[in-house]
């Protein structure tokens, strides 16, 4: 958390004359959505207004949460969030851990912004800014959203909206609660989010029981072909972009894909691999179990990171290279 020093400074800057914006990752999850829309409502409480600004859309099962359609999308109003960030006096970066992961569009102009800059995030190896929360046993940037409310002694004014948006975040970023980080606190935190009005079965139902038929047509496909590697310790997922096109793909349709692969007995490694819908590079996905670090194996071979049981990555080569060189390297892995 940040130091008692640090908050008082922080104090001083929420201001109603200081210009606030919220910024969050390229292709925004649960977590960035909730935990910067939840920011953004606790701010508001404060008698604070701020921007909250994507990089590129979300998926529509995020949509339903309270002021999502005041979001600023980036790559379809790039005038309006390239003006907001440039007048900015102070700029929450939430859900990333450096300034590239924002995308080519924001990337270089948080790089150039001379607001005053706040890190809240739980991804290992974090740039340097003013301000920077960094603390990768958390499991959820929502989760330390609510920790920075606290450390502001303003937990009373945690709303329904707030604790609605902080509970999907945390909701979706610990896989339901089910992966390791999950921790007595967490559960401690959703429980007073329930007691501030959110509701966990609308909650749920909103964001998870959406399935449309391209999803299902396409989880059908990857799950009549996943392949087993490394003595059964690593699944493989893997999606064209033709198959994407033929079943009518929107943005969303393949999340959590990559967990069914750790579904399976025995595996420890589950790696899903999409060819980009428009550009020529793949993208990637990984989960894994116990002490298996795939943030560190993306690192080293797929110009990517993330925690040590989620990692994505990204890869130039085409779908069938990559996945040859994923089998060579993830062979050499002791595990």
């Amino acid at each position: 958390m940040f130091s008692p020093s640090e908050i008082l400074e922080i104090k001083n800057l929420l201001v109603p004359e200081n210009k606030i914006v919220i910024i969050t990752h390229y292709n925004p999850d649960g977590d960035a959505v909730g935990s910067s829309l939840g920011l953004k409502h606790f701010l508001k409480q404060m008698g604070l207004e701020a921007d909250v600004i994507v990089p590129n859309d979300f998926p529509k099962f995020l949509k339903w949460m309270p002021e999502s359609k005041k979001i600023i999308i980036a790559d379809y109003k790039r005038k309006i969030a390239g003006e907001a960030i440039y007048n900015a006096d102070l700029i929450f970066i939430l859900d990333f851990n450096a300034s590239h992961r924002s995308g080519n569009l924001v990337g270089p102009w948080l790089e150039k912004a001379k607001a005053k800059k706040i890190l809240i995030d739980h991804h290992q190896q974090p740039d340097d800014f003013d301000f920077v929360y960094s603390d990768v046993t958390v499991p959820a940037t929502s989760q330390m959203i609510y920790h920075f409310i606290q450390a502001l002694e303003e937990e009373e004014k945690v709303n329904v909206d707030i604790a609605q948006c902080l509970y999907t975040g945390i909701m979706t970023d610990t896989g339901g609660f089910r992966f390791r980080s999950t921790s007595a606190t967490t559960h401690r935190i959703i429980a007073n989010l329930i007691e501030k009005g959110a509701d966990p079965a609308m909650i749920t139902s909103s964001t998870w029981d959406t399935n449309t038929v391209s999803r299902l047509h396409l989880l059908a496909l990857i799950l009549g072909r996943i392949e087993v590697v490394k003595e059964g310790k690593v699944a493989i997922l893997w999606l064209k972009r033709d198959e994407l096109k033929q079943y009518g793909f929107q943005k969303g349709d393949t999340e959590g894909f990559v967990n069914y692969g750790l579904s399976i007995m025995g595996t420890q490694v589950s790696a899903f691999f999409m060819e980009d819908l428009y550009e020529d590079f793949i993208k990637i996905s990984f989960r894994s179990k116990d002490d298996v670090d795939v943030n560190q194996f993306s690192r080293n071979h797929f110009n990517g990171g993330g925690h040590i049981n989620a990692a994505g990555g990204k890869y130039m080569k085409n779908i069938e290279e990559t996945i040859a060189d994923f089998k060579e390297k993830i062979e050499a892995e002791d595990f």
